[in-house]
């Protein structure tokens, strides 16, 4: 399929990009007279929380930088994220900001904003291949050890472990990576299993712990990726009564902190910030467009939740 753009739309909006940026670093009241830049952003899902509030966070600084934003989300659905990418490519957007679907799967269409000379970011999931900008994420690696620390202490440095995993998703395996190398310090420590939770969906998520539970009876605990799958695996304990099982989760969303906070089997999260992560690729694209170099990877630190630390100061993302 033939790429059409709009250079010169495309070049009037680079120069507000520069006014606007200059305007907002130098505090310029003036307004900019030609049209503000445009960017297509397509998200995984905006059914999640996490997502939600990644979106007002790039709307916010988007509004305060002077940028369009046309926000969709493939909603799991790579063929309806590609189309996306693609509309954006003909519509002659001035950037990109890609929250994939598949992290493998997205890469074609990455390669072909590429091509029609369109600076793409991804932010919070980063895409297998293609020319990114800059990829605005968690540290994911990091949540995830400490997350494995944190469940190797309380297990005293043994037990059997399994992980409801999410390969296709490249955070997921960052964050997966990071939990592998905090519990192979512990030999004491064994992962039996980790089985792929489709979409990281909870009642998937549940399944996979009702046949974990019947396959190792002697599980002491389980890594949920994200929250649907940490409260996921506690459905299933809940349903089934087994007891002596813990889990440690990733993401922090309010029922997750709330179900930590009443000492279920939940004991803990890797807590993210979505709003920072909005806000710094906003930033990130006004910089690129205002000519500045950027860098390739900005990561936004996480942080780790128990029930002491909540007891002590309710977890807020931060802003």
């Amino acid at each position: 399929m033939p790429i059409r753009t709009r250079p010169a739309a495309r070049a009037a909006r680079l120069a507000a990009a520069a006014f606007l940026a200059a305007a907002a670093l130098g505090g310029c009241a003036k307004k900019a007279a030609t049209t503000r830049p445009q960017v297509g952003v397509t998200l995984l899902t905006e059914a999640h929380v996490f997502y939600q509030d990644l979106k007002r966070g790039m709307q916010q600084a988007a509004d305060s930088l002077g940028v369009d934003l046309h926000i969709v989300a493939g909603e799991w659905d790579l063929a309806r994220q590609t189309s996306q990418v693609e509309n954006f490519i003909t519509q002659g957007m001035d950037a990109i900001v890609i929250a994939p679907v598949d992290s493998r799967g997205i890469v074609s269409a990455v390669e072909e904003a590429n091509h029609a000379k369109i600076p793409v970011f991804t932010a919070d999931i980063a895409a297998a291949g293609g020319d990114v900008t800059a990829h605005i994420a968690s540290d994911n690696a990091q949540g995830g050890r400490l997350v494995g620390e944190f469940l190797a202490r309380r297990l005293g440095g043994r037990g059997k472990v399994a992980i409801l995993d999410q390969p296709t998703v490249m955070s997921v395996v960052d964050r997966v990576r990071g939990f592998r190398g905090a519990l192979a310090r512990y030999p004491g420590i064994t992962i039996v299993a980790a089985p792929a939770v489709e979409r990281g969906l909870r009642e998937v998520a549940k399944q996979k712990t009702d046949n974990l539970l019947q396959s190792h009876p002697d599980l002491t605990a389980i890594f949920g990726s994200n929250d649907d799958c940490a409260l996921g695996a506690l459905a299933s304990i809940r349903a089934t009564g087994k007891s002596g099982i813990v889990i440690v989760g990733f993401d922090a969303t309010p029922e997750a902190q709330a179900a930590i906070r009443e000492g279920s089997p939940l004991l803990a999260d890797a807590i993210q910030y979505p709003l920072a992560i909005g806000r710094r690729t906003v930033e990130a694209i006004v910089a690129r467009l205002h000519g500045r170099a950027v860098p390739r990877l900005i990561p936004i630190a996480v942080g780790i939740v128990d029930r002491d630390s909540l007891a002590a100061a309710p977890a807020t993302p931060a802003h």
